[in-house]
Formats: C-alpha cells, structure tokens, sequence
C-alpha cells in the first residue's frame, strides 16, 4: 500500500541531498510495496489473514532493529499507548486496504492506498480551519475529479470494484490516524521502536478479523506469505524509513508514483487488468495531486 511508514513529511523544507545510493533505497522501497496489492491476490488464505502474516511474520525482525535502535532503554507508559493504539489503526487500514484489493484492480487499490498524504493535509487545514490555496487547492481539487473518475469507471465495470475503490479509501483514512497518532511518539521513538509496539498491538485484531469473516488463516503454500512480509512490511518500510530524511517532499512525491506505475504493469501482466483511457487519466489526476499536495503553498485563507 500506501508508503507505509511511520511517518509522512509534508513539509516543504528540503533536507540534505540524499546521493545515488540513498536515491536507489528510496526507488526500491516503493517497489517493494507496490508489490504488495499483486502479492495478497496471490496468498492461499483470506485477505485480511495474509496482513497477519504480513506483520506476525515480520515481528521477529522489528523487534531485533528496535533492540538495536533503543539500546535496552524503555519507553514510557505514554507513548506505549499511543504506539498501540496506532498499532490498532494501522492494523484496520491493512484489513481494509486488503479487502479492497480483491475486488478492484491493483492500480486503483495502490492508488487509492497511497492517499494519506493528501488526507493529513485536509486534515490540518480542518483543523486550522482554513480554505487552502495554491498547489494545496489544486491538488485537492485533482484528486477529487481524478478519484470520481476512477470510481465511476470501476462503478461501470461492476458494483464490486466500486466498494473495493472505497475500501482502499477508508483504508488510506484510517492509514491517516495512524501517522497521526505515530507522530506524537516520534520525539521520544525511533522508527523501529515505534513499530516494535504498534506491530504487535495489530496482529491481535487482523486475527479476530480474518476468523470473524470465516477466512482461511492457515496457508498451504508459505512463499508467498514470507515474500508479502519481506517485501511490504521489512524491506520497503525499512528502505523508506531510512530513505525519506534524505530528500524533500517532492523527490519523495514523485518516486511514490512508482508504485502506481508498477502496481498497474502487475495487474496487466498477472490478471489481465488493462487500463482504458479513462482509467489512465484518473489515475495520473491522482497522482499529480500526490505530488502537489507535498509542494510549499500560499498562506491559507481563515474560513
């Protein structure tokens, strides 16, 4: 999905020039989880089972990089909480985001996963209670039409790819709370530490949720459950993480357009799921604003 991390910079600051090894780290870890939408169509267990895996199976790793990371130093109760309470966030984006998946295609589900970005802008001008202006009103108002365009195709080839469209949606939102409730942890967590607690905190809820539904929890072949965590929850979350410091908002916009691009040759490739005209312009109006939406605006203007 989604960049997934524990963070996203919105800012318009521009951090050190990363180089072409921190610039290969970051490509590669968007590849990484655009890989992540073809990998649950593949898994022999529901949906909502593999992102149990996903993170059960990732665990022993985060635990290791967050015992090296902190040193044997112990959080405080705080930020315990809140680290599990995003856990249970981002344990309810995956479960959405995985349901979503296997009823629409795998461009729009990375699509419509990735927009956490644009939501914790719209977030901050709710709350600052502010019209936004310049690049930040254009990018919402692309993402709206591209969205709406998108849906309304998906709509055309079946209802079922249209609730997949809003399920990845709500699961970028919920995605949104997660970041939100992370941030107020990083100034006292590293990255690993943070999700050392909210990794374990999910894997408890996406179990009850798989068994609720009546999935199948146990898969016959591992491979493909081992790769979605490798792939999704240790090397793309891990090369990002140490990536994204190095390079401003809007080299980070434009290579998280890789994941769209790869998601999209996935689904042609591996189930057929060609993308008409409309499809193609929905989805880079969706893009775009991904990118706006990280590029420095005009001061708001009050409501």
């Amino acid at each position: 999905m989604t960049v997934k991390t524990d963070s996203i910079d919105t800012s318009a600051a521009t951090p050190p020039r990363g180089g072409a090894f921190a610039f290969a780290g970051l490509l590669g870890g968007n590849i990484c989880l655009s890989l992540g939408a073809m990998l649950v169509r593949l898994v022999d267990t529901g949906p909502v089972a593999a992102a149990f895996w996903r993170l059960s199976l990732a665990l022993p790793v985060i635990a290791l990089l967050s015992w090296r990371e902190a040193g044997g130093r112990l959080p405080s109760r705080r930020a315990v909480l809140v680290a599990a309470g995003a856990g249970a966030f981002f344990a309810l984006d995956l479960a959405a985001w995985h349901l979503g998946i296997i009823r629409t295609k795998v461009a729009n589900a990375t699509l419509f996963g990735n927009c956490a970005s644009l939501l914790l802008v719209v977030w901050g001008i709710v709350l600052a209670r502010q019209l936004p202006r310049g690049w930040q009103a254009l990018a919402i108002l692309l993402a709206f039409a591209g969205a709406g365009l998108l849906m309304g195709q998906s709509y055309e080839l079946s209802p079922a790819y249209l609730a997949g469209d809003l399920l990845c949606l709500l699961g970028g939102a919920l995605y949104t709370g997660y970041v939100l409730l992370m941030q107020r942890v990083r100034g006292e967590l590293g990255s690993w530490s943070a999700l050392a607690i909210s990794v374990p905190a999910g894997i408890p809820i996406l179990l009850a949720t798989a068994l609720l539904l009546g999935e199948r929890i146990w898969p016959q072949d591992w491979t493909v459950v081992v790769v979605l965590a490798l792939t999704s929850q240790i090397m793309g979350q891990g090369l990002l993480i140490w990536a994204l410091p190095r390079f401003s908002s809007l080299v980070v916009g434009l290579t998280l357009l890789v994941q769209p691009a790869f998601a999209a040759l996935a689904g042609w490739l591996m189930f057929d799921e060609r993308l008409g005209p409309i499809d193609i312009m929905g989805g880079m109006m969706v893009g775009a604003a991904l990118v706006l939406i990280r590029l420095p605006s005009r001061r708001p203007r009050p409501i």
